[in-house]
């Protein structure tokens, strides 16, 4: 019988809706466990989730049956249902509709687990903003400023 395999790395970037600084530190750490549990049951390997107060880092092996649309569907609608259960004050939370999705060189995971390590420092220099621009012009992703932020 013929196999299918892959290995596909992914680093994946979202926020939350209007990059709004909603989600408190205390939840963070759970937040981060809850979206890794989602990527598990739709047969995604998390190496690294990063949770901070307006996006998320995630490092993971994509499942080779379905689709990265359908993957962060699935992790947004269930975190965000998650979020407002674990917080009643966060009741109006909501992640933005688009995201980012950047493949990683198996050479390159520890480099990029690290990056996410590290959030907290970068964004002690560089915006949320000004770090997603950065990365789409390393990556040659092509963007409309007036859309990339909804």
């Amino acid at each position: 019988m013929p196999q299918s395999l892959a290995r596909i790395i992914t680093h994946i970037i979202f926020s939350t809706k209007n990059r709004e600084r909603m989600i408190p530190t205390r939840i963070r750490e759970d937040l981060s466990a809850y979206l890794g549990g989602i990527l598990k049951q739709l047969d995604c390997h998390p190496l690294i989730v990063t949770t901070l107060a307006d996006h998320v880092h995630l490092l993971c092996c994509l499942s080779r049956n379905r689709a990265v649309a359908e993957i962060l569907r699935e992790v947004k609608r269930g975190s965000s249902v998650w979020i407002k259960e674990k917080d009643p004050a966060l009741a109006a939370f909501h992640w933005q509709a688009g995201y980012a999705a950047f493949s990683v060189s198996q050479s390159n995971v520890d480099t990029v687990h690290q990056y996410i390590t590290n959030q907290e420092e970068h964004h002690r220099k560089l915006t949320f903003q000004e770090e997603f621009r950065a990365f789409l012009q390393r990556h040659r992703v092509e963007y409309d400023e007036r859309y990339v932020w909804d």
